[in-house]
């Protein structure tokens, strides 16, 4: 059972990069901290409630963290198509790498 678990994981996160799922991952997580950080500050200045401020702002960080941290479909629209992988290749003889020769 463990083993399916885990193949399920790996499956999720296996070889796919979305360089544009990145950005607006790094989009939201820049607009929503500072939105939660404006909303908690103005709140606890507001009712001088500096407990309240802490509060709004942790807990808003923990929604942006819910919202950006797991691999949602919307963050993966635009994967990046690799090459297969063929077998059977290896380094060319004397390859030079550096000025050493390598093989």
């Amino acid at each position: 059972m463990a083993e399916q678990l885990l193949d399920q994981i790996r499956d999720v996160f296996e070889g796919q990069i979305d360089f544009e799922g990145q950005k607006l991952a790094e989009f939201l997580v820049n607009v929503a901290l500072m939105l939660v950080g404006a909303i908690a500050f103005f709140a606890g200045y507001l009712l001088q409630d500096i407990k309240l401020a802490v509060y709004l702002g942790l807990g808003g960080t923990v929604l942006v963290f819910v919202l950006v941290v797991p691999p949602w479909p919307f963050f993966n629209r635009n994967p990046v198509k690799w090459l297969p992988v063929r077998g059977g290749i290896s380094a060319p003889a004397n390859l030079v790498v550096d000025d050493k020769v390598l093989g």
